[in-house]
């Protein structure tokens, strides 16, 4: 057996933290890797040594190879876990790492290659038997015989990168007309990703489930599953929900699928932790997808659910140790549930969201884990994936689990950022949703029902005192004067003061002493005021707390109704310029990869004007009327800001 002592973790964010508190349990001296843009995040401040890879763009830090392995070579680390993404799939890289004399906490780089392409992989596993999506895998990768692929296999279908998973790079075309861009689209998002424009065309299954199954394999030829994870509610083909058991497996079908994984896993001798993914069509029958040698994000579930740690189980296979147990070892017991928070805008397309982060706070719940990559004061970079945190909460059974989660996101403040927080918390309400009716087209199927952010007076009332009281007593604890002199205070009667705000609402209060104050004629009472932390009593009685924090202008409020972002009415507004007429702005920070259009072109309603990419994921800009093109004002390579304009339109 091999000896390990420190390891690096060539990632970042929550999955490096993750890797590094186990390391830290089993007795491992643990380096982060950073690039930039993470010179002060969570996973640097927790390792025990950091080396700096270089600039925030991934290519030239987290992709480069022979930055990590001159970081490993500085600080003396003998083992190297990759995490998830970046160069965790890269058979080359795992080759570099061992070549370099470091222990690779994954899978031989054989198995990697065996997997990494899907083509080869289908064809791998339909020699063993494995069902199979009908499709298409042929080398021949001109635009031409891909769309006639397609229309052969009958639309719709999805392309998807030969080189990758993860969602990224798969484009769905229902009608002829939108072959074309999407193959175009997915080549450079699969060459952005994964080095690799490489597209396999597969038929698109109406309303599947999309499962999988975790390995784990070690030196001694032992390869075990530890059962089913339900990943069916996506959007963008990438996992928002992630669950186990499955709902749509009985004890017979999950031996089945099991008994399959594990096939695939022994036809390339594999070790360490994979997972082998599965579509299940309506009637039950399930179609290898892909192979992911290496940890998943939704990990946690499994953990929870079989009672291991998959982390642990990987350095003890590097190290050359067998498996603990065995097959028949294996149970599953009680259930989990995961989502990933994102820091993204569902209400806009999901488009992602970047920028500070000045409240994170985890409202304790029994059973839930959190990982996390952002805390308060730090930042959600433009670079990287939009996923900001995993929450996963475990339970007896699925209602349990699921209550448990809600609870857990409806005490969850993330403010500073626009999260998916409130979409998940309707989500996991949906009547269809807690029935089990799961598919992966669910969130866009259910899309009116779970963006609908219901209007609530209680809430907008309850987080406009509260942001009113807590700004008064940030104020008087400030006065270096007569602190304990109620505000306002005249010798003869004097006004209530107030508080107006740009979504309507307005306070007018009068401090009483004692923190009470009179609010609409009803006494409130503050019990506490510790930012951002604020405790206070409703005229009915009621004890709430509420988070209140001050930045950019604006009021932040999280309370038990929901979130609030409150910006206070200047008492002698300033005139504003209005932006530029038939001007298309950038809704998010990235890049321009695209332009379809010049000056002087006549455009039609839906038509794409050009695409940015931003989060390693593409968004187009459509004209959304009929219109000619008065101006282009950036150029492909372009980096822009949130609210630049792009393009100016005149009317036709």
């Amino acid at each position: 057996m091999k000896t390990l002592n420190k390891l690096l973790v060539a990632n970042r964010g929550e999955i490096a933290l993750r890797v590094m508190r186990t390391a830290h349990k089993l007795g491992l001296a643990t380096v982060a890797v950073y690039s930039d843009a993470d010179a002060h995040a969570p996973h640097v401040r927790f390792a025990d040594e950091a080396v700096r890879l270089g600039p925030a763009s991934s290519a030239q830090s987290y992709l480069n190879v022979e930055a990590i392995l001159r970081a490993a070579k500085l600080t003396g680390a003998d083992c190297l876990h990759p995490g998830y993404g970046f160069l965790s799939e890269n058979p080359d890289f795992a080759q570099a790492v061992m070549d370099a004399g470091l222990t690779f906490v994954g899978p031989k780089p054989a198995a990697i290659r065996a997997m990494g392409l899907k083509r080869e992989a289908k064809a791998l596993v339909a020699k063993r038997g494995v069902p199979l999506v009908p499709g298409f895998d042929g080398g021949d990768q001109s635009t031409a015989l891909l769309e006639t692929k397609a229309m052969e296999l009958g639309l719709p279908v999805i392309f998807k990168p030969s080189a990758g998973g993860g969602g990224k790079g798969m484009k769905i075309a229902r009608k002829p007309e939108d072959l074309r861009e999407a193959i175009e689209s997915g080549r450079r998002e699969a060459q952005g990703a994964f080095g690799d424009p490489t597209l396999i065309i597969e038929k698109y299954l109406q309303r599947p489930r999309h499962l999988e199954i975790q390995l784990l394999g070690d030196e001694h030829g032992n390869v075990v599953h530890l059962f089913e994870r339900e990943c069916s509610i996506q959007r963008r083909h990438q996992k928002v929900v992630e669950e186990t058991p499955s709902l749509a497996l009985t004890p017979e079908s999950r031996a089945q699928m099991g008994a399959a994984a594990v096939e695939v896993a022994k036809a390339i001798g594999y070790t360490n932790a994979g997972t082998v993914e599965f579509i299940m069509d309506s009637e039950g029958h399930f179609y290898f997808s892909e192979m992911n040698t290496r940890l998943q994000v939704e990990h946690r579930v499994t953990e929870l659910v079989v009672g291991v740690d998959l982390v642990e189980l990987q350095l003890r296979v590097a190290r050359g140790e067998p498996l603990p147990f065995k097959q028949e070892d294996l149970k599953q017991r009680g259930h989990a549930v995961q989502v990933r928070l994102y820091a993204e805008d569902p209400a806009n397309g999901f488009l992602p969201s970047v920028g500070p982060v000045h409240d994170f706070h985890v409202h304790e719940v029994g059973g839930l884990l959190v990982d996390s990559g952002i805390e308060s004061g730090g930042e959600v970079s433009m670079h990287y994936d939009p996923m900001a945190a995993k929450l996963i909460a475990w339970g007896e059974d699925r209602n349990d689990a699921t209550g448990r989660m809600v609870r857990a996101l409806e005490g969850l403040s993330v403010q500073g950022l626009t999260t998916n927080r409130s979409f998940l918390t309707r989500l996991l309400q949906h009547p269809d949703y807690l029935a089990g009716y799961l598919h992966t087209g669910f969130i866009e199927e259910k899309m009116g029902a779970l963006l609908a952010e219901p209007k609530s007076p209680a809430r907008t009332k309850l987080c406009a005192v509260a942001a009113t009281l807590a700004q008064h007593l940030t104020r008087q604890a400030a006065d270096p004067y007569l602190p304990q002199v109620l505000s306002g205070f005249r010798n003869n009667r004097f006004m209530e003061q107030f508080a107006e705000y740009e979504n309507g609402a307005r306070v007018e209060y009068r401090a009483q002493g004692q923190q009470r104050f009179l609010i609409d004629g009803e006494t409130w009472q503050v019990i506490s005021w510790e930012a951002p932390a604020l405790t206070l009593v409703s005229p009915e009685g009621l004890r709430q707390r509420v988070r209140v924090v001050s930045a950019e202008g604006k009021l932040f409020v999280h309370s038990r109704l929901g979130d609030e972002v409150l910006v206070e009415k200047p008492r002698f507004p300033a005139a504003t310029d209005s932006a530029v007429k038939g001007g298309f702005m950038a809704p998010m920070p990235g890049k321009v990869v695209k332009v379809l259009v010049k000056d002087g072109d006549a455009v039609k309603a839906g038509q794409t004007l050009l695409v940015l990419e931003a989060m390693k994921m593409e968004q187009a800009t459509r004209s959304p009327t009929d219109g000619v093109v008065k101006q282009v004002l950036v150029r492909e390579g372009d980096q822009v800001t949130a609210g630049q304009i792009l393009v100016v339109m005149n009317e036709p």
